[in-house]
């Protein structure tokens, strides 16, 4: 209805003649609901936007653009409010006229131009492959695979991509711990550092790694832990990490490069293939799956320090060079090279935006974990010294959720192994409960995920009680054809005016409502309104059910029924498609 009504403004506008209003395009009117019906069911502020460039006052030009409007079968009336406000009440036919329009365009209902073919490029999960996927990443990609598939159906390129954390601390400390297992499996006995990767997938990792190497990879307990820093408990003044810097720096000079990176891809490649297909087993799928390593391979560091410098904001200081954060807001200038040389995350985080600028995306949009937002501003600022707008570039922080089983919290610790993975959480709940539930809140907003909830089969589960919604409608067309009643006429060819209960009413007005629920959770990035709004029409459509019949005597207005709950069925699936969830047609 929203395009509707701007194709009818834009036309309005142009049959003005005025070269001042020229160059206007639909997506350029905005359109919204009025907060009260009786000032009708839209509104535009067209006027007071293109009032100065006429030289004119805004009622004045409202009125001409109001007397303007082509005739149209859907709008009952046009008023002049306020300071210039165009305000459209609509027709009966409005609403009916969703009905057919939803069954003609089937799966492309409700999608639309806003993004105009720009492109985006959207980051998502992208965690270190370090352990397998817990159900903290399992929000962040429910919630990135929605929002990109809200964006495609308004209209951007959307670009899906995960960056692989391949190189730095976090691989040498997974390498450590894969062949400190390794160690343990050829005999040699010592105490796992309690800082170190400790799940069972350590174990399984190890398992392969002495199955394909037996033990030419061996080396005595003594070698390995002689003269290395203290480790927890050993002395007060013991530093954890400082032992584990000291067991990566053993392991690599006992394994020599080589073989040290033998079992540092070994665990890479495992551990990458298990996310790729929990992912994909969540119907999570990426354009590209991005290199941390390659950047360094490549040069791309480099190249990007070399930028940054020749613009004059990196310094050196103290043996090392920082980038001038502070100049673009942030609290502190940000080290990019140590003073032993080495590079820092920073530096490959810069690498690889400008490398995203350089494949000519119109937006970037990160989606990452609570725990990162203080990257935002250092990220926002190294862009804006590139050379990149400030709008073009979002970070979404997703918060973390906490699982509840019979009331209790479910305790996880990531390094300790004690956490429950998004495998684990699929089996329990199913795909489509776990992913409706993800997607249920704001991502900035911590959430409570409640494993018998999502398990149930009741009313209060709102991921089943839309898909029963959907289900109910195919039983009815079930019950057609078992009653040997005769297929029903076209939607366009039925008397949609034969539905004026107000259960029918408000139904079409939900209908109508979708384009627009979908333009607005991809202009807000909030997926959680497309959840919303199916749970508002599924009650509506369990409401119509349980009060009317559909397969009345009265074929005319059987078929308007059946023509209206089809409808609803198509809006629901696509619906919940955008939200990666399937619609049952039996529960």
């Amino acid at each position: 209805m929203k395009q509707h009504l701007r194709e009818l403004l834009l036309t309005a506008v142009r049959s003005l003649d005025d070269p001042a209003l020229g160059g206007l395009e639909a997506h350029d009117i905005k359109i919204d609901r009025t907060r009260q019906r009786q000032h009708g069911e839209f509104a535009a502020n067209l006027a007071l936007v293109l009032a100065r460039r006429a030289h004119t006052q805004p009622r004045e030009l409202a009125d001409r653009i109001a007397a303007a409007l082509p005739a149209s079968d859907q709008v009952e009336r046009v008023e002049v409010a306020g300071p210039g406000f165009i305000n459209f009440h609509l027709s009966p036919a409005a609403y009916r006229a969703v009905v057919p329009a939803v069954h003609r365009e089937g799966r492309g209902f409700g999608r639309g131009d806003l993004g105009a073919g720009q492109r985006i490029i959207l980051e998502y999960v992208s965690a270190n492959p370090t352990g397998p996927l817990h159900v903290g990443h399992g929000r962040g990609a429910a919630y990135g695979d929605a929002l990109a598939r809200i964006l495609a159906a308004a209209g951007f390129d959307v670009h899906r991509e995960y960056y692989v954390n391949d190189a730095g601390r976090q691989m040498d400390i997974l390498a450590s711990s894969v062949w400190l297992r390794y160690l343990e499996l050829c005999g040699e006995e010592f105490d796992f550092p309690a800082n170190a990767y400790r799940g069972d997938y350590i174990y399984d990792i190890a398992a392969a790694l002495h199955r394909g190497h037996g033990e030419a990879l061996r080396r005595s307990a003594q070698e390995v832990f002689i003269g290395l820093p203290a480790s927890e408990g050993e002395t007060e003044l013991a530093d954890p990490e400082a032992h584990l810097d000291g067991l990566i720096a053993r392991a690599r000079s006992l394994l020599g490069e080589r073989d040290y990176r033998t079992v540092l891809q070994l665990a890479l490649d495992t551990l990458l293939e298990e996310i790729r297909g929990d992912l994909a087993e969540f119907g999570v799928e990426y354009d590209h799956w991005f290199s941390e390593r390659s950047l360094a391979d490549s040069g791309e560091v480099d190249k990007a320090i070399v930028l940054l410098r020749s613009r004059g904001f990196l310094f050196e200081h103290d043996g090392a060079l920082w980038f001038r954060s502070t100049e673009f807001g942030d609290e502190k200038d940000r080290v990019v090279v140590r003073e032993n040389g080495g590079k820092t995350y920073f530096a490959s985080d810069i690498a690889y935006h400008l490398d995203k600028m350089e494949r000519g995306f119109d937006r970037l949009i990160d989606i990452w974990g609570a725990d990162h937002h203080g990257y935002v501003t250092r990220v926002t600022a190294v862009l804006q010294a590139l050379g990149k707008r400030p709008e073009d570039f979002t970070v979404l922080l997703v918060q973390f959720a906490s699982l509840y089983r019979q009331g209790q919290k479910v305790s996880m610790s990531t390094r300790g192994g004690e956490f429950v993975t998004l495998r684990e959480l699929r089996r329990e709940v199913g795909n489509d409960a776990a992913r409706f539930f993800y997607v249920m809140r704001k991502c900035e907003q911590h959430m409570d995920f409640d494993l018998d909830l999502a398990k149930s089969q009741s009313n209060d589960n709102p991921v089943y009680y839309i898909q029963y919604a959907h289900a109910r409608i195919c039983s009815v067309h079930r019950q057609l054809e078992e009653k040997g009643l005769p297929a029903p006429r076209a939607p366009s060819e039925c008397d949609l005016s034969r539905l004026s209960e107000s259960h029918e009413t408000e139904l079409m007005n939900l209908l109508s409502r979708y384009p627009e629920v979908v333009e607005t959770a991809a202009a807000s990035y909030e997926p959680h309104q497309v959840a919303y709004y199916l749970q508002e029409l599924a009650n509506g459509l369990h409401t119509y059910y349980n009060t009317h019949q559909f397969l009345v005597s009265d074929a005319g207005l059987r078929d308007a029924r059946l023509a209206l709950i089809g409808a609803v069925r198509r809006v629901i699936a696509n619906g919940l498609e955008l939200l990666g969830v399937s619609a049952p047609e039996s529960m």
